[in-house]
């Protein structure tokens, strides 16, 4: 996962830091070391990282801070601060044209995940109200136009093409489609190449000048490190682009480029692509991402995560169930497909503060986790539906058989039983300490 080379490294120079008791100026100089040379490790750019280190020690090294009763809370305070500026403060949503439609412009250059990215953007768009449309103008890469409509459909969004003609007239004819049809967002997927060269900027330029985009997003590999923020910078002064996606971010990245880039371009981070699924998108919010690099986790992140895998139906079945004392291995059911959903067990715990730093010397087996997990399923599934919603029928005769349909051992039925009925006696505890509408609950944190 990104960051986490990073976020070991910084973790190791506060917990040394933490361990003192009264720092001195040395102490406080000696952490920004190793602070700088996490940040460098991690392809930051020299130049951000050098005045970096340095807005945080001369901070750091006040009288108040070094004379304060717990001065490396002080110190880890003031680094989550400056590091959220650096990564530009806060997030920033996409902008939304007066007029129909709004249009979204995507660059970018070969292998960023520009074509899979107007699809995230087009299903999240649907998911908030609106009616996007995706536009083929990339007529140049082979099979670029079909992977537009695959994803696309898998999105549930339209996609508009005219086969390999001219870019600029596809991009225009979206447009005018989009008026003609109703449709409230056009998505313009533009052709990319393996590097920036003239003819690929005179492209973009012209379509930009034909179609007048909203914003123009440019998509970077973060995996390629100070070569994205380079890319980003280069995009910008030719074409001036109004937002910077990073895709890749779920892989093996040294986190340098999400660092960087504000700095270097002026431009915010608006989303973070962290896997392959259409779902796998993110809003970029820098003081998220600073807590979880510092191991203060990532508490509403994990919220929104949970709200956005969560069933409408299935949880109103649930609070119902639970007001009339009932949680059956049907809703425990429920709600492990809703947990699998949400991804990684580490990256989930990670969101945990206080988890972060504990985690890095912890071997988490995901395969294992699946394995079980599906096992389980496969367990309440042999049942039958009166077994499900009646637990407490499954007498030892019951167990046998359902050990048999479902391939496992009794023993191994019986574990699942021992967790739902802790997970049920857990349930029955909130009800009763809250009292609260859970659904109701759920849309206060919103």
């Amino acid at each position: 996962m990104a960051f986490e080379g990073l976020a070991e490294k910084i973790q190791g120079a506060f917990k040394k830091l933490s361990s003192r008791g009264k720092l001195t100026e040395a102490d406080v100089k000696e952490a920004m070391r190793d602070v700088r040379m996490a940040l460098l490790e991690a392809d930051v750019n020299y130049a951000i990282v050098k005045d970096f280190t340095k807005k945080v020690t001369e901070r750091a090294v006040g009288g108040d801070i070094l004379e304060s009763l717990t001065p490396a809370q002080q110190v880890i305070k003031i680094v989550n601060e400056e590091l959220t500026a650096l990564m530009g403060g806060q997030n920033v949503k996409l902008t939304r044209s007066s007029s129909v439609p709004t249009i979204y412009m995507m660059c970018g250059l070969q292998g960023a995940g520009k074509t899979t990215m107007c699809a995230k953007i087009g299903k999240m768009l649907v998911k908030e109200g609106k009616k996007p449309m995706l536009a083929a103008c990339d007529v140049y890469r082979p099979a670029a136009i079909r992977q537009l409509q695959i994803v696309g459909g898998q999105a549930g969004v339209e996609v508009f093409e005219k086969g390999q003609g001219d870019p600029v007239e596809i991009a225009k004819e979206a447009v005018d489609r989009a008026r003609y049809y109703g449709f409230d967002t056009v998505i313009i997927d533009t052709a990319g190449r393996l590097h920036i060269d003239e003819k690929l900027m005179d492209e973009l330029k012209n379509i930009k000048s034909a179609v007048k985009p909203t914003e123009i997003l440019l998509v970077v590999d973060a995996m390629t490190g100070q070569d994205a923020v380079t890319v980003a910078d280069t995009f910008n002064k030719e074409l001036g682009v109004d937002g910077v996606i990073l895709t890749k971010l779920d892989g093996d990245t040294r986190g340098g480029a999400a660092i960087s880039v504000k700095a270097v371009t002026g431009k915010p981070i608006k989303f973070s692509g962290t896997g392959e699924k259409l779902t796998d998108i993110e809003p970029f919010h820098p003081d998220r991402m600073a807590g979880r690099i510092l191991g203060m986790g990532d508490v509403l992140s994990l919220i929104e995560k949970a709200q956005d895998m969560v069933d409408e139906k299935a949880a109103e079945q649930l609070e119902k169930n639970l007001r009339a004392s009932r949680f059956t291995l049907e809703d425990y059911l429920s709600q492990l497909k809703q947990l699998k959903k949400m991804g990684s067990v580490r990256d989930l715990l990670k969101m945990i503060p206080g988890l972060g730093a504990k985690l890095n010397s912890v071997e988490i087996d995901e395969d294992k986790v699946a394995r079980e997990q599906a096992r389980n399923e496969a367990i309440i599934l042999a049942m039958t539906r009166a077994e499900r919603r009646n637990p407490d029928i499954l007498n030892a005769s019951r167990r046998r058989r359902i050990a048999q349909g479902a391939g496992v051992t009794v023993q191994q039925v019986n574990l699942l039983v021992k967790q739902y009925e802790q997970a049920r006696d857990m349930m029955k505890q909130v009800m009763n300490s809250k009292g609260k509408n859970l659904r109701g609950l759920m849309k206060g944190l919103r």
